[in-house]
């Protein structure tokens, strides 16, 4: 019996080892499906994966009262090591490299292809990332000691579904643009102002709770088309 309460540990320990392999095949099999080769795609299923732990500061915002910093709330891991956390009278908004500037780079590389395709294209695409920016802009909610969060799959499925009524012969490009773009500018961009309203040492754009909502979003929408 001792022997058998290992098991659900043992479960768990094997998941955490192959979950990034499983995101790993998800996001390369998207990616080919954005009509980049299996090398180049494999490149970017890694910036994005190493991308996630580095944050760019472009702005702070002074406080006049004082506010905890967790260098871990941007990986979603607030609170696991209290040892590391700071009390600052700033908010700091950074930009997250994998969760934020590599999507929109793709994105825009995606963008300039669907160019080509014509108008109609190109209609399709400003609908689908209107629909999935509002979405965006309900569902993400400012969240104390982390920035804007929101749940990752739903802008996934609007986008995807989007992309496949609107656009059904570029249904993987549009998917992603729109939700890469529907959770940067609904979910973080328009929520700028809220940051200020909650008490939080540093805000990632495409950190923590928005890493899910940008780079799931767009990956799972393009999978999904």
């Amino acid at each position: 019996m001792r022997g058998v309460s290992w098991l659900p540990l043992l479960f768990f320990l094997v998941l955490l080892v192959l979950l990034p392999f499983v995101f790993g095949q998800l996001f390369t099999a998207a990616l080919i499906k954005l009509k980049l080769d299996p090398a180049t795609a494999l490149l970017v299923v890694i910036g994005i994966f190493l991308g996630s732990a580095i944050n760019i500061p472009v702005k702070r915002i002074s406080r006049e009262e004082s506010v905890l910093s967790d260098p871990l709330a941007v990986f979603g891991l607030s609170g696991w090591w209290p040892s590391l956390q700071r009390i600052r009278r700033e908010t700091i908004i950074a930009v997250n490299v994998g969760g934020c500037l590599i999507p929109v780079a793709l994105a825009i590389y995606e963008m300039a292809h669907l160019a080509v395709a014509g108008r109609q294209a190109l209609v399709g695409l400003v609908i689908a990332v209107l629909i999935n920016t509002g979405v965006c802009y309900w569902m993400a909610q400012p969240v104390e000691g982390v920035g804007i969060a929101m749940p990752g799959l739903f802008p996934a499925i609007v986008a995807s579904v989007s992309a496949l009524l609107l656009v059904p012969d570029q249904a993987p490009p549009v998917a992603f643009i729109a939700g890469v773009l529907g959770p940067l500018i609904g979910a973080d961009l328009f929520h700028l102002r809220d940051i200020e309203k909650i008490a939080t040492g540093t805000a990632s754009i495409g950190g923590a709770g928005t890493f899910d909502g940008i780079v799931l979003s767009g990956i799972v929408a393009a999978y999904l088309a």
